[in-house]
C-alpha cells in the first residue's frame, strides 16, 4: 500500500506554484556528536540551501541504554512527533522502507517542490523508530538495506538530497544513471 501512496504522492499537478514557505525538514533524535559526520551534514545542508529551503529539526534523545530501547523508541517517538510540521508529508527513513535509484528521488523531490509540499525527513536515534511514528507515516523510505547507524542515515539522507537537487538543475556531481 506504501508504494502505491508513493507513487500517489509524487505526481506532479500542473499549473501549482511553489509556496514561498514551502520546506524540506530532517526531523532526527538526537545531537550529531561525531564532528566529521557533523562537518558533513552541514557542507551538505549548506549546498542544499542553495536550491531549496531545508531545516533541520533534532529532538533529544532519550539517553536510556540499550535494555530499555523500546521504552526510548517511544520517549523519543513522541518527541518526534511533535517535532514534525503540522502537514507536512512525513517520510520515516528505515530499513523496512521502500528504496530506488537516486535519478528516481530526484523525480520525487521535485514534484515535492514543484506541488509546494512541505516534506518531513523523520530519522530515529540509536533505537531505531517507534511503532507510533511508522504507523503515522505517509512514506517509508529505506537508505539502505543493512543497518546504519542513525547519524550516517542522516548524512546519507542528505548527500542524496543534494544529489536530488544537482540531477534536477542538470550539474554535473551526479555521475550515475
Amino acid at each position: 500500500m506504501w508504494r502505491l501512496l508513493w507513487t500517489l504522492l509524487s505526481e506532479e499537478v500542473p499549473n501549482r506554484r511553489q509556496k514561498p514557505d514551502m520546506a524540506f525538514y530532517v526531523v532526527a533524535v538526537g545531537r550529531l556528536k561525531d564532528s566529521s559526520v557533523r562537518d558533513a551534514c552541514m557542507d551538505y545542508a549548506a549546498r542544499i540551501g542553495r536550491h531549496l529551503k531545508l531545516r533541520i529539526l533534532e529532538v533529544k534523545d532519550s539517553g536510556r541504554p540499550d535494555k530499555q530501547a523500546a521504552a526510548a523508541r517511544e520517549e523519543e517517538g513522541e518527541l518526534l512527533l511533535k517535532a514534525i510540521p503540522q502537514g507536512a508529508l512525513t517520510v520515516a527513513l528505515t530499513r523496512a522502507g521502500f528504496g530506488e535509484p537516486s535519478s528516481s528521488f530526484a523525480k520525487r523531490i521535485g514534484a515535492w517542490r514543484d506541488q509546494s509540499v512541505d516534506v518531513a525527513f523523520v530519522v530515529g536515534g540509536a533505537h531505531g523508530l517507534a511503532e507510533t511514528i511508522l504507523s503515522r507515516v505517509d512514506v517509508k523510505l529505506s537508505v539502505s538495506q543493512m543497518t546504519l547507524p542513525h547519524e550516517l542515515a542522516r548524512l546519507v539522507l542528505l548527500e542524496q538530497l543534494y544529489r536530488a537537487c544537482t540531477i534536477l538543475r542538470g550539474e554535473p556531481y551526479h555521475k550515475g544513471g
